[in-house]
């Protein structure tokens, strides 16, 4: 059960994130889900240490982790911007 919360919470992370780095036409509902599973994984690596907090990946569902998670999407949509159009939203 935890497993599927878990993508649902990466997918509207995914789907946020993208909404703010307007790439939302471009991403279905899979990409969206991997963008919040691994944006929520690359905030738990460079985020989480300044936060003091875990990531949705940590099973750690507080709003502070919701945040943390939020912006590793963002990150990670932003650096994906980098390497495929040479510049970020």
């Amino acid at each position: 059960m935890n497993f599927i919360i878990w993508i649902v919470i990466g997918g509207i992370i995914g789907w946020l994130a993208s909404l703010v780095m307007k790439t939302d036409a471009q991403q279905g509902l899979f990409l969206n889900i991997v963008v919040g599973i691994v944006g929520a994984l690359l905030g738990g690596w460079l985020l989480s240490p300044l936060f003091g907090t875990g990531t949705i990946n940590a099973d750690d569902f507080s709003p502070l982790s919701l945040l943390v998670s939020f912006l590793g999407a963002v990150i990670l949509l932003a650096i994906v911007n980098l390497v495929f159009r040479g510049r970020a939203r």
